[in-house]
């Protein structure tokens, strides 16, 4: 049996608003004799999550249900893989993996625990040698092809230029590599929705202003150009973007690349961490709280996971980020919900800075809902002349009523090649009205100067529920790329 390091069921404070903490209990299952630095979680048939490191280990993860975190053990089943930084318990029977220069399947013959037999399922994308090359994924779409997600190299590459880094690759049955998105940075995660299209985070840098969210759409250039020159193969059917602009306004880049992809949201510096990765689609149908259908997304600096909202606007997926649960162990690469509801998170700090708690580089943990419902925005959707606000809970109408609670900015990014973006463009916008819906559950905020292409970022500390609860977050931001026709 292997000892957790530490228990953190922090219950948080009485007053308002409700600690994060007490909402959402945080029971740490990282062992105490071996660094775990979770790159990747996958659940078994039966539940048992299994796990791989950045080290290159796979582990079964027993017990990890166990509501002390003190009767977990891990049983290695297998070594020697370099670098995976994701896993999929496939339908046919094998686990696939990610490692540094290829897509592996395994599998477990004799059914002993531990897998026996590996696999090369396809590298053609190549490696140039550079430390950062990782490849995230994989993630089984609708048609049963693999999709994949190649980070960029940042420095030298002593094997040589390589193609298709910064892209989405497609895996067939087959083995066969069929490059789909270009343009990407560091994108760490990928996820395909419950209705079937792929997302995937990236994170903030040289040509890409802010850490972000968007959807992999066929053909679309995502705004680095990298590796757009092997957009000049054959093997891509797309045509090539063009050349890239330097110093344009997001909302403006299309205008002269027509494949340029807006992302669904943009997640503020700091204010909403820094390095987006893993993400998962709540699909607990109300185990995980009041938030069913949302995205949930981890944060590598910050050690936390975040919330998010999306709507289809004008053929475009676009919403809102939130603030969720912060103060977990490390920076969190991998999520996944578990069949009791609860998610599971891990990650590792080895390469990029992070302001975990544990300072240990490395955890594994599990964010359990305690059953109470926090006064809380749970989603803020776009209207042709503001937002709608949604609460779990009814609001004091009166101060909700008050336009001058709601404090609303917009800004936006630029496409450049310097390192990240400023927040340009700022402008305060006037909220000139606030209707508070029969129930009390939501607000329209009739707003005057809403911008496409703009985050519109509101903050209402004032607001109070019914009850007289405070917000348990009182912020948001909307990235509004489509306004919606009048209603």
């Amino acid at each position: 049996m292997i000892l957790p390091l530490l228990l953190c069921l922090s219950l948080g404070s009485t007053q308002e608003p409700l600690s994060e903490g007490r909402v959402y209990r945080c029971i740490d299952l990282s062992p105490a004799d071996i660094v775990l630095e979770v790159s990747g979680i996958a659940l078994l048939e039966d539940g048992t999550p299994l796990v791989c490191t950045r080290r290159g280990e796979l582990y079964r993860v027993e017990n990890a249900y166990d509501e002390s975190g003190r009767d977990v053990i891990y049983r290695k089943a297998f070594e020697g893989l370099q670098e995976p930084m994701g896993l999929l318990v496939h339908p046919d029977g094998w686990v696939y993996c990610t490692q540094r220069g290829e897509l592996s399947r395994l599998r477990d013959r004799d059914g002993d625990g531990r897998f026996d037999e590996l696999e090369t399922v396809c590298d053609r994308w190549g490696i140039s040698g550079n430390y950062h090359e990782y490849n995230f994924g994989p993630r089984l779409a609708p048609d049963g092809s693999l999709w994949i997600t190649t980070n960029k190299p940042f420095g030298d590459q002593p094997f040589g230029v390589q193609k298709w880094r910064g892209f989405a690759l497609r895996i067939t049955a087959d083995g066969r590599m069929h490059p789909i998105v270009c343009g990407l940075r560091s994108p760490s995660g990928i996820q395909f929705s419950p209705w079937g299209e792929p997302f995937y985070t990236d994170n903030q840098g040289e040509w890409c202003g802010a850490s972000k969210l968007a959807l992999l759409r066929p053909g679309s250039f995502q705004g680095h150009p990298h590796g757009i020159e092997s957009c000049r193969d054959p093997l891509w059917p797309y045509g090539y973007p063009g050349p890239v602009p330097d110093g344009v306004l997001m909302g403006e880049v299309r205008a002269q690349i027509p494949s340029f992809e807006m992302p669904a949201v943009w997640f503020p510096r700091d204010r909403m961490g820094r390095a987006p990765a893993g993400m998962a689609w709540d699909t607990t149908e109300g185990g995980f709280g009041p938030f069913p259908g949302q995205l949930f997304v981890g944060d590598q600096y910050e050690a936390s996971v975040m919330r998010v909202s999306l709507e289809r606007v004008n053929g475009h997926w676009q919403g809102a980020c939130y603030p969720f649960r912060r103060g977990l162990g490390c920076g969190v690469v991998r999520v996944a919900f578990a069949p009791d509801g609860s998610l599971l998170v891990g990650g590792t700090d080895r390469g990029w800075d992070s302001i975990g708690t544990n300072g240990l580089g490395y955890s594994f943990e599990r964010l359990v809902w305690s059953g109470e419902v926090p006064f809380e925005l749970r989603t803020m959707s776009a209207r042709s002349d503001g937002f709608r606000l949604s609460f779990t809970a009814p609001v004091d109408r009166a101060l909700a009523s008050d336009a001058s609670l709601y404090q609303l900015e917009s800004y936006t990014y630029l496409l450049h090649a310097s390192y990240g973006s400023p927040e340009v463009e700022r402008e305060s916008l006037a909220v000139e009205e606030a209707r508070v819906s029969a129930d009390g559950r939501s607000v329209t905020l009739r707003v005057r100067g809403l911008r496409p292409g703009f985050v519109h970022q509101l903050t209402f500390p004032g607001l109070r529920s019914a009850e007289g609860a405070a917000p348990w977050h009182d912020r948001a931001y909307y990235t509004l790329v489509e306004i919606p026709a009048a209603e």
